[in-house]
């Protein structure tokens, strides 16, 4: 691919309508300088300096369709609480519609503090419950979704396991998307893994294959034993696996295998490099380029999100730059 065939691909992007349908969250971030260890126990003392709110979970993935200049529908879950707020403000400011976002008096909002000294996070905290939502909440959202379908291009699902993606929900999801002929990307967890069937894109990362396959994954022919177990219990169009620093790889009905290397220069922070993924891969199958080109530029998007402090989006011009200082190097 060569400069002007990705800046065409990144302005197909633009204007594509994608539902985002999972576990909406709030990453809390604690930032400050580390000068000594506490007296109380060898732990690091962190000066506090800055604190932020930043969208996670599948509220980053709407934020990482945004970002590429797409328009993202979500639905989804909070508590009713303050940290609710920080979600709906944020979305707000993005011009993000959030109506079919509901709060849940059952529940907290889902959420990550992480503290960081100098850069570095030093441990995280979270609030949350993983409980299934109720009937009622159950038969809001397959009505929003069933409601909204017509009008979309894609649906990426994000499942953190944190209770809004029940099996009742995924077995319609899927079921209205078949019947529809509209792409579906699935960024599963360990709860329900094997519940997402005949999905378009099925995302797991390596440790979740290994996992949820119960298989040892120690050679590159384990590896692709595991993949082929899982397609055949799966059957999605496309699977991709992550691999960290190893890049990811794509695996096709057809049996093909492609492999695409990271790009990520520095790796300051992998948190919600997943989620800018799955943006990038949905928004190429909607732009109709190829599983190789999408998960060429979906790489790029990572490595750009890496290079960054805290849970930020992979722009259009951070894919450019990267894409650049990439084939500078090669040469």
């Amino acid at each position: 691919m060569d400069l002007a065939r990705l800046e065409d691909i990144l302005e197909k992007f633009s204007g594509k309508k994608i539902i985002v349908i999972g576990d909406m969250m709030l990453d809390h971030y604690l930032w400050g300088d580390v000068e000594r260890i506490s007296p109380e126990a060898p732990v690091p003392v962190v000066d506090v300096t800055k604190e932020e709110h930043r969208l996670g979970g599948a509220a980053n993935v709407v934020f990482n369709l945004k970002a590429l200049n797409a328009i993202p529908l979500p639905i989804g879950i909070t508590g009713n609480d303050n940290y609710a707020d920080y979600i709906f403000d944020n979305l707000e400011k993005l011009g993000i519609d959030k109506r079919l976002i509901f709060r849940d008096d059952k529940r907290p909002t889902t959420r990550k503090s992480r503290i960081i000294g100098h850069h570095q996070q030093v441990v995280r905290i979270d609030y949350e419950s993983r409980n299934d939502i109720d009937a009622g909440l159950e038969n809001k959202i397959i009505n929003c979704f069933n409601d909204c379908i017509a009008d979309i291009d894609g649906v990426v699902i994000e499942d953190y396991n944190k209770g809004i993606l029940t099996p009742r929900i995924i077995e319609e999801i899927l079921r209205i998307t078949a019947v529809t002929g509209k792409p579906v990307a699935v960024d599963p967890k360990f709860k329900n893994f094997f519940l997402y069937k005949n999905a378009t894109i099925f995302k797991p990362n390596f440790e979740e294959l290994q996992k949820n396959t119960g298989l040892p994954i120690e050679s590159e022919d384990d590896f692709n034993y595991a993949a082929r177990v899982l397609m055949h219990k799966l059957n999605p169009e496309y699977l991709v696996i992550t691999r960290g620093d190893k890049g990811l790889v794509a695996f096709t009905r057809q049996g093909d295998r492609i492999d695409i290397p990271t790009f990520a220069q520095e790796v300051y922070d992998v948190s919600g490099a997943g989620d800018t993924v799955i943006s990038a891969l949905m928004l190429g199958i909607c732009s109709g380029i190829d599983i190789e080109q999408a998960a060429f530029i979906a790489n790029h998007s990572a490595g750009a999100v890496c290079g960054k402090v805290g849970i930020q989006p992979a722009y259009a011009e951070d894919i450019i730059q990267s894409f650049k200082r990439f084939n500078r190097i090669q040469k």
